[in-house]
């Protein structure tokens, strides 16, 4: 006799006897994928007591051991799921019914910030879902890993077993299997911090900091929290987010630190590949593809954009396009709205070209390994008896999941025991011919009558091999009972009618030869290939389906505006090579460059916008009065459309400012606008290191509906400036003093500044605040780089120029505020005479598109020269970010940074012809009407496949219009708040 394991087990059971049945099971005659690659034809999966005991050709079956015959079946692995939240309720958002926000945390004992939760140990939380089991079990799931999907860093995870038959003491297979981190705050809390998505990086960054100073025993007090995620650190890291972006940026975190995270992705993977497959990380890939737009209202269709309209074509081949770079993944049901639709979608991805062996490796032995359990995802001698039946391939849309064994529990999930009698046949019953058609699978078949081209009322069943129908002819019924008598599915039985008279039946299977138009739709079908429209940088409108690259370019006979004391040079030549300027004069040669006739034609250096928030996913940290921590480089946007519509009006550098919610803001970041480039490619080489600071009504919160932050007042702006350079000068000296120290980026920014390392930017208007913030500089021996907006700057610019601080300000803004109500349009000009660097801004996506615009007003209004409005908009904004040694002028050496105008670059009429970076070309204006054109086209195109998709009986979703936000400093707070 053979006896259970479960005969040792310490816990009581429900029942009275502990007795259990004989389960050592030998399943025969079977294809078994031991894992992908290892496929046993006729074989034999011998398992008890939960586990694999032998698996092969020849297996020796014990006596008394249960056989089942599996002839003409498939075993599979059953599969995981890596990320779900399976049994453990979301936990409902706290409601903050105060008129104050909150500031400080909630819970004692534990780290700083509430959204800092590793001690969160999901055990405790866990009720096996019976339903949703059944739901996983039905689609081939036999394991997930859970957690509680709540905070920033969230505790470890759960490695669940999906059998409904067994206890949780069998069912959880590791109470530790991961440890979970996004950057979505806690549910649970409504602490402010952090606000946006460079502040949760910035808080990640200073909790692995604060980690290792609590680790190395620095801190008196107990944090649970720090203990929990050091305790943690050995465990798989997984990273849940939300679009591509954030994946490179969690990704960078993690490099920062070490931490080679597991990413949770999101299904765009494919728009930018190679910086997927640079991440060198491990994915966790949903296949929640979007369904198509119903396009058949002309007018709607005309409101959805190309990027979006493009998701629904492309996202099917993101599994194929990443399997072929080599990105290691696994595949997850997370976003999918009902896990019914997790095969269809996968058959989707298949069809598309997804290589089948790793559609079954990303199901069973990738998330086995990332997860670390050799245990399951195979079928191995030794691993759990973790398997589903199948009629054949798991991927065919006809093949049938029979059985899903969990722990050595079987879960039916179709009767392998009901015959497939699908087909057409004819049925004759009473000296009449019917068309009998039985679609469906396994218990869920149903049937068709019909004679000739009408329809019969009809009803059927196939159940414990008896066979019913009853048919509805004019109020006529005729009941059938039989049976399938042989293997060719021939149906015979015995038919009543409503008077009680019996008479014989029978239905054999018709081979239906299909019509000339059937055979054509056929033959239309298969020779249709799938329509994949091919990727650009970025994916969407006026991308570029191959990123420019580096030219040599001579352009001929044109008027070069240098921004340089040699001021505007005539029928003059500049030769760009390598990504620079390399000569300027007459009659240049250059057999290798591509010659571009200048004549009658103006050129300019680029643009350089000192005050800009385009390409930017966040712009402002607000939840604190410092936010020095965190930095505008993590949320750099390459897929921002103004980064072109930037180009196309001539600017190809900016400085991306964070916003004004805070007397000391964020770090910003200075970019080249490289349209099609990643967000790593736009920073400026060994970049100037500069900060916002801002003044007045912004961060005291005049304007904010429930502002309580500190400060309230402007007296309180100017503590805070003086409160927070006293504590740098504190932190410095304990780090020059070679004791122990706590690493904290927020001083580290602010040392920086004290030591001339990083510069400041400093949103500004009223000069009773300007002369405020020199006076502090001056106090703690630091100098403003730049008072940006300054439109009270006519009135101290003599206290500006003796400081040293330049002057970055808007052409003839004003009013739009009050405390702008002195604002005028000459203070450009004042500035500029009593000897202060100007530069003439945008702070707004649209106005950045004409600063060659702006500048001109600077003549009108003050009666600047050509030449210094001009420099206005280059070479003094360069100098005032530092970067004038590589770009703001035409002249040998610099960066090849340049514009071809059509006619005088100040002049309403003047069109930018080409914009130049680095001697790439970015924006080409006969290019960019081929590109109009060829938006046309594909557009044209995808409708045309989203009305197939409509025809053919495809789900389709009404078209959305996506508004868009103009982010400019004076906006932000209304949006935010």
């Amino acid at each position: 006799m053979t006896f259970s394991l479960h005969s040792q087990d310490y816990f009581p059971t429900d029942s009275g006897v502990k007795t259990t049945e004989n389960n050592l099971v030998a399943l025969t005659n079977a294809t078994i994928y031991v894992n992908p690659t290892k496929i046993i034809k006729k074989g034999t999966l011998l398992f008890q007591n939960g586990k694999i005991l032998e698996v092969g050709k020849n297996v020796t079956i014990p006596k008394g051991a249960k056989k089942i015959n599996l002839t003409g079946k498939t075993i599979y692995p059953s599969f995981i799921d890596l990320y779900s939240d399976f049994g453990i309720k979301k936990p409902k958002r706290v409601v903050n019914r105060s008129r104050s926000a909150q500031y400080a945390a909630s819970r004692e004992g534990y780290y700083w910030n509430d959204h800092i939760r590793p001690d969160i140990n999901p055990v405790k939380e866990f009720s096996f879902d019976t339903k949703k089991a059944k739901a996983l079990l039905n689609e081939g799931f036999g394991v997930v890993n859970t957690h509680l999907q709540d905070g920033i860093i969230r505790g470890n995870g759960l490695l669940i077993a999906l059998d409904p038959n067994s206890s949780n003491a069998y069912r959880v297979l590791d109470t530790r299997s991961a440890q979970y981190l996004s950057f979505s705050k806690s549910a649970l809390s409504q602490q402010a911090y952090p606000s946006s998505r460079m502040g949760a990086m910035a808080l990640l960054r200073q909790t692995y900091n604060d980690a290792s100073w609590y680790a190395q025993g620095n801190i008196k007090n107990k944090d649970l929290a720090l203990e929990a995620l050091n305790g943690n650190k050995n465990l798989v890291q997984i990273f849940e987010t939300g679009n591509l972006l954030d994946a490179l940026r969690a990704d960078k975190i993690g490099d920062e630190f070490g931490i080679q995270y597991t990413i949770v992705g999101s299904g765009d993977e494919f728009e930018r590949i190679s910086e997927i497959v640079g991440t060198n990380a491990n994915f966790i890939i949903p296949i929640n593809f979007s369904d198509a737009y119903d396009v058949s209202d002309p007018l709607l269709a005309q409101q959805i954009s190309l990027r979006d309209m493009r998701k629904w074509n492309q996202e099917p081949s993101n599994l194929k396009v990443l399997a072929e770079s080599g990105v290691n993944f696994a595949l997850t049901t997370r976003s999918l709205k009902s896990v019914k639709s997790f095969h269809k979608n996968l058959q989707k991805a298949i069809k598309y070209g997804f290589d089948k062996e790793k559609a079954l490796a990303s199901l069973t032995t990738i998330p086995a390994t990332i997860i670390g359990n050799n245990a399951i995802g195979n079928l191995n001698k030794g691993s759990y008896a973790n398997f589903i039946i199948t009629s054949g391939d798991i991927f065919d849309a006809e093949t049938i999941l029979y059985e899903n064994w969990v722990q050595g529990n079987k879960n039916v999930v179709n009767d392998m025991y009901i015959k497939d009698i699908n087909g057409n046949y004819m049925l004759s019953v009473n000296d009449k011919n019917y068309e009998l058609i039985v679609s469906g699978k396994a218990k869920k078949q149903s049937a068709a009558v019909k004679i000739g081209d009408k329809k019969v009322e009809s009803k059927f069943s196939y159940k414990e091999d008896w066979i019913s129908i009853t048919l509805n002819e004019d109020k006529v019924y005729t009941r059938m009972l039989g049976k399938i008598i042989n293997a060719s599915n021939v149906m015979q039985g015995t038919a009543f009618d409503t008077q009680g008279n019996e008479t014989s039946w029978s239905a054999s299977v018709q081979v239906k030869k299909k019509s000339k138009k059937e055979e054509k739709n056929k033959k239309t079908e298969k020779e249709t290939a799938i329509v994949v429209l091919p990727v650009t940088y970025p994916n969407l409108g006026f991308g570029n389906y191959k990123i420019p690259e580096t030219e040599t370019i001579l352009i001929k006979n044109v008027t070069v505006w240098t921004s340089e004391a040699v001021g505007i040079l005539e029928n003059t030549d500049v030769l760009l090579k390598e990504g620079k300027i390399v000569e300027i004069g007459s009659n240049l040669k250059d057999r290798r460059a591509t010659e571009i006739d200048g004549t009658g034609k103006h050129l300019t250096a680029g643009i350089v916008d000192e005050h800009s928030h385009i390409a930017a996913s966040a712009i402002n940290e607000g939840a604190q009065n410092s936010s020095a921590e965190v930095t505008m480089e993590d949320v750099i946007d390459p897929n921002d459309i103004n980064i072109y519509r930037n180009l196309s009006g001539g600017t190809t550098s900016a400085q991306i400012l964070h916003g004004s919610a805070n007397p000391i803001g964020g770090r910003s970041a200075i970019i080249k606008l490289k349209w099609g480039e990643s967000a790593e490619n736009m920073m400026y080489d060994s970049s100037p290191k500069f900060i916002k600071f801002a003044l007045g009504e912004n961060v005291k919160q005049s304007r904010s509906a429930n502002g309580t932050r500190f400060p309230q007042t402007r007296m309180g702006v100017e503590q805070v400036f003086t409160d927070y350079f006293t504590r740098a000068q504190e932190y410095e000296v304990l780090k020059k003093s070679g004791k122990p120290y706590r690493k904290d980026d927020e001083m580290e920014t602010l040392v920086e500044i004290l030591n001339g390392e990083r510069f400041i930017s400093c949103h500004s208007y009223v000069q009773s605040e300007i002369n405020m913030l020199l006076k502090v500089a001056e106090k703690f021996n630091f100098r403003i780089n730049t008072f940006t907006h300054i439109l009270e700057g006519y009135k101290v610019a003599d206290k500006m120029a003796k400081h040293g601080v330049g002057g970055s300000t808007f052409s003839d803004w004003w009013a739009y505020k009050y405390e702008v109500n002195d604002a005028i349009p000459y203070n450009a000009a004042i500035m500029h005479n009593a000897g202060v660097t100007v530069a003439i801004n945008s702070d707004d996506r649209e106005m950045s598109r004409r600063l060659n615009q702006e500048a001109a007003k600077t003549i009108k209004y003050g009666g600047m020269t050509e030449l210094e409005a001009w420099k206005m908009v280059t070479i003094n904004p360069a100098k005032l970010l530092h970067i004038d040694d590589k770009v703001g002028s035409i002249k040998e050496g610099k960066d090849a940074d340049v514009v071809l105008w059509s006619h005088h670059p100040m002049s309403i009429y003047a069109k930018v012809e080409k914009t130049i970076v680095d001697g790439k070309i970015f924006f080409d204006r006969d290019e960019d009407l081929k590109k109009r054109e060829a938006i046309k086209q594909e557009k044209s195109k995808l409708i045309t496949l989203m009305l197939n998709e409509k025809m053919k009986g495809g789900k389709t979703k009404a078209p959305v219009k996506r508004g868009d936000i103009n982010f400019h400093c004076d906006t932000l707070e209304a949006l935010l708040n």
